[in-house]
């Protein structure tokens, strides 16, 4: 679909997802780095206080601030690249559904303009994370392995076209898709968080409109919403992040048989707060981290196409 300015609706929502996950990257990568020590950590169970011992171990042994930033490239590279191709995908699959529940409507006597359902975000978002998972796995490997080690540990990649270069030579294609499995499952994590966004986003906007005029949604409204979704669907699905982390470690596959492994081993060594390790860090790190992507998507979202039709 293109717009009366000449930019389809699909290079807009790219732009604004790329732009979004660059945003957020830069402003929370050293929570991610703690969060993922965190849950690669195989300790009986997570001590009150570890996020601190592990910002004062990560400061004193590894270089300061500047270890905080350790994987910051992969990390840009794959949350810049995975939400432009996540709302990308998102938008479009959005579309056809729109699309077809117009013409399905013409046939009916419903006549709802082609209004999409809980269960329509559900499938288009779960269709786009499968999608977004499936290519960008790789960056994801490379990523965790740099954040969960100090640059001065044995084996650890100096950069990330090394570790490329590593997971390539030692172990093949099938090491850039390690974790996947329970990234696909993750996938559930991203379906609820978006059915849930743009239903608020609808039950706000007919508030609005229930006064008198409607209105657009404002950057107040995005923090709201965002907020509440972000932690419905975190609440349910964050135990995935913990076993993509440890299969996607240097030494996944010796600790490790497969993800059934995984759960039986974090289950009878760390019972069930195992699954729930790094969760302190990634609630502080999660919620900036929706509110920055999504209040920089929305915006980026609006203002390019007022831009590009205020450009000669």
């Amino acid at each position: 679909m293109t717009g009366k300015d000449g930019l389809s609706s699909s290079v807009v929502e790219t732009i604004a997802g790329f732009t979004a996950g660059i945003a957020t990257t830069l402003c929370l990568h050293p929570l991610d780095l703690i969060k993922t020590r965190l849950q690669v950590d195989r300790g009986p169970s997570s001590r009150v206080g570890g996020s601190l011992r592990i910002i004062r171990e990560i400061f004193h042994n590894e270089g300061g601030f500047a270890a905080f930033y350790r994987g910051l490239t992969p990390n840009i590279i794959g949350n810049s690249s995975s939400w432009a191709l996540y709302f990308l995908f998102y938008g479009n699959v959005k579309d056809v559904i729109g699309l077809w529940r117009s013409q399905k409507d013409l046939y009916s006597e419903k006549q709802q303009g082609g209004l999409l359902t809980s269960s329509d975000y559900f499938v288009a978002s779960g269709f786009a994370g499968i999608l977004t998972s499936v290519l960008t796995n790789p960056i994801w490997v490379i990523k965790t392995r740099m954040l969960a080690t100090g640059s001065n540990s044995p084996g650890a990649y100096t950069s990330f076209t090394t570790g490329t270069k590593q997971i390539y030579r030692l172990e093949g294609i099938s090491g850039f898709y390690r974790g996947l499995a329970p990234s696909l499952f993750g996938v559930s994590h991203g379906a609820l968080q978006f059915m849930a966004y743009e239903r608020l986003k609808l039950y706000r906007s007919n508030l609005q409109s229930l006064g008198g005029g409607k209105r657009d949604l404002n950057n107040v409204d995005f923090l709201m919403i965002s907020s509440v979704s972000k932690i419905f669907a975190g609440s349910i699905t964050y135990p995935y992040q913990v076993l993509r982390s440890r299969l996607q470690t240097y030494d996944a596959h010796l600790a490790y048989k497969g993800l059934f492994d995984v759960v039986a081993q974090i289950w009878a060594k760390e019972g069930f707060a195992g699954f729930y390790k790094g969760l302190g860090p990634n609630l502080f790190r999660v919620l900036p981290s929706a509110w920055v992507t999504f209040l920089v998507y929305e915006n980026t979202r609006a203002f390019l196409p007022k831009f590009t039709a205020s450009t000669p």
